[in-house]
């Protein structure tokens, strides 16, 4: 009985770590997604001269970033504007990241 309350214990000590240490990782590896394509996203720009860009343009296997994996059902925006800071919402369905600016 001693050894259940010891683990019941220790899990309650480890669980919330966990989720912090999970947490911080979704958002790095959203932040690194929208890094991406910001930079896809100034190097489409420059190439054709326009001041925006939908995802699809920049995303796929012909374009600049070949695949976005999403990690936390994150949303990205679906059209890129220049000199405007991206912002994923939906991050683990709470937060939201923005790049940029």
């Amino acid at each position: 009985m001693i050894v259940v309350v010891i683990i019941g214990m220790l899990a309650a000590l480890a669980i919330p770590g966990f989720q912090k240490i999970r947490a911080a990782s979704q958002d790095k590896t959203v932040l690194s997604n929208a890094r991406q394509l910001a930079a896809a996203t100034d190097q489409y720009m420059m190439e054709f001269g326009r001041s925006t860009v939908s995802i699809g343009m920049l995303v796929g296997q012909t374009n600049y970033v070949k695949n976005l994996d999403l990690v936390a059902n994150e949303t990205y925006p679906t059209t890129y504007v220049a000199g405007v800071p991206i912002t994923v919402l939906g991050v683990a369905g709470a937060r939201t990241i923005t790049y940029g600016l």
